[in-house]
């Protein structure tokens, strides 16, 4: 672990950790099993999921993210080969719902038994619970820490304001994670708050200055904006399939200004749109890895071309200023 508790999620030289939300949902098992072959193979070691993952599917419950990634651990032995973030607050259960103590401490005994392992090296509040007084969630995430349960603790869609109370009560974040990347960062990200159910929190401005202040690793999710950012959306026709509920928030003149700019990059360096969109977040402060998913060893495989790719400080300031 580094001092800010990410686990070297360094491939190439550069960083890059795999999104598991699709694990279980839009990559079936099989593929899932080979897009972790793969990115172990290139480097890659740590893996992001979420209890909550993927209960918005009908049929689905919650665990069955974790649920894959814990058969591939055990079919592929390589546990010591990764490091394993998963988060609580979002699906309620067993102890109640949100921060509870008694639910983060059910939930995380379901989550160890899902992953088929013994701690959890990475352990986030999925996001804030107001309705919990932050000494109790402190202390309900330090037992499991103490039980060697968890190693490091993480919050995520944590407002400035919650995460800076929350680490001067001692609460032992070492990482955030919030929504972040070239179409969603300040006053944009604002305008999705009335799209969104409250967890959106803008990280340029006072949350990138206290994690910089505090030595906070950031690992940003949605680095790609739900597909957005690869280029493939262009117009209300090429909004299908499952993401593409999240990707009409951006489908505006802003957005489209955006994608212009990554053409003309794409022109300059024949990368492709996902790692340009990967690459300008390994550039920003504070960023300690962006978070991306793939549903296929392909799509992985032009993720990870983000990993040998290095902006030129004109190309970055181009994309700064295309959201503006």
């Amino acid at each position: 672990m580094s001092n800010n508790g990410v686990s070297n999620p360094a491939i190439g030289g550069r960083r890059l950790v795999l999104g598991g939300n699709v694990f279980g949902w839009t990559a079936d098992r099989e593929t899932s099993f080979a897009i972790l072959d793969a990115f172990v193979a290139a480097g890659g070691s740590m893996i992001d999921t979420a209890d909550v993952y993927s209960a918005w599917v009908p049929g689905h419950q919650g665990g069955e993210s974790e649920t894959v990634i814990g058969e591939w651990l055990r079919r592929s032995g390589k546990r010591d080969a990764v490091r394993i973030a998963t988060k609580v607050g979002m699906l309620p259960g067993e102890g109640g719902k949100g921060l509870a103590p008694a639910r983060i401490a059910a939930a995380c005994e379901a989550s160890v038994k899902r992953l088929g392992i013994e701690r959890i090296d990475l352990y986030y509040a999925h996001r804030d619970d107001p309705d919990v007084p932050q000494e109790e969630v402190a202390a309900a995430f330090d037992a499991l820490v103490q039980a060697g349960k968890v190693g490091v603790l993480g919050a995520s869609n944590f407002t400035a304001d919650r995460l800076r109370s929350a680490l001067d009560l001692g609460t032992p974040y070492r990482v955030l994670q919030p929504e972040y990347n070239l179409v969603a960062r300040r006053s944009l990200a604002a305008g999705l708050r009335e799209n969104r159910d409250g967890d959106l929190t803008e990280y340029e401005g006072p949350v990138q200055q206290l994690c910089l202040e505090r030595g906070i690793g950031v690992l940003p999710y949605f680095g790609l904006a739900s597909g957005f950012l690869t280029g493939k959306y262009r117009s209300n026709e090429d909004m299908t399939g499952a993401r593409a509920v999240r990707v009409k928030d951006y489908m505006n003149d802003r957005g489209l200004a955006v994608l212009r700019v990554m053409d003309d990059i794409v022109a300059e360096t024949g990368a492709t749109h996902a790692p340009i969109a990967l690459a300008w977040l390994n550039a920003q402060p504070g960023i300690a890895a962006p978070i991306a998913s793939a549903t296929s060893v392909a799509q992985l495989h032009d993720l990870l071309a983000a990993t040998e790719l290095t902006l030129t400080a004109d190309q970055l300031a181009r994309l700064d200023a295309s959201g503006d």
